[in-house]
């Protein structure tokens, strides 16, 4: 009976192993923090700070290596075998919350205020089915208005592809780049005002 006994500790290393590289692109949380960045830097009338986080929390990343205390009334008997904390591993939340993050945001809601959102509304900009911003019609933009506007949309395109990058690392997965760009390219789209131009999947322009 001897060569039976280390088998269930095999089993669990094997399962361990198998949970914690199942680890996949959280869409549904990445979709909610694209939707509280995107708002946050076009929304001409900012709710003031009052303390409240606004939901913010909850995408806020559960420290690594460090025992999660939801739900602590509950028993869970993976955590017997280390398989507990593996699990939640491969759920990860998406956290848009660090210092250059939060830097870039601040900049790009700058930007949107002072120069782009006034050039949106005169459609000569539009967003692109890529994440950027795209200058649609020069023609709508008073001919002392057109360097300042393309200036600010390089700018803000630049920092929309620090921003995909910045977030995919921050979570802890590079490779998730793509994935959150194609997210918030959708979102910008989501949450473009009235009149507002975009292009479509086809690159074809369209107005909400």
């Amino acid at each position: 009976m001897k060569p039976w006994i280390g088998l269930p500790f095999a089993a669990a290393l094997v399962l361990t192993a198998c949970v914690t590289i199942n680890v996949y692109f959280p869409a549904a949380e990445a979709k909610e923090a694209a939707r509280e960045f995107v708002e946050k830097v076009i929304d001409e009338n900012p709710p003031a700070d009052n303390g409240n986080d606004g939901g913010m929390a909850l995408l806020q990343p559960r420290a690594h290596g460090g025992p999660s205390f939801e739900g602590a009334g509950s028993f869970d008997p993976w955590m017997l075998l280390g398989i507990g904390q593996a699990r939640a591993q491969s759920q990860p939340d998406i956290t848009i919350r660090t210092p250059a993050i939060q830097a870039i945001q601040s900049r790009m809601e700058a930007r949107f205020s002072s120069t782009l959102r006034a050039a949106f509304d005169a459609g000569a900009l539009g967003f692109g089915n890529d994440g950027m911003i795209v200058v649609r019609d020069a023609g709508k933009l008073a001919l002392k208005d057109r360097v300042a506007v393309n200036n600010a949309v390089a700018d803000d395109n630049r920092d929309r592809k620090a921003v995909y990058r910045e977030i995919a690392v921050a979570n802890g997965h590079p490779e998730w780049e793509s994935q959150i760009r194609r997210v918030f390219a959708q979102q910008w789209i989501e949450s473009a005002r009235p009149g507002w131009w975009y292009q479509d999947a086809s690159g074809n322009w369209k107005q909400k």
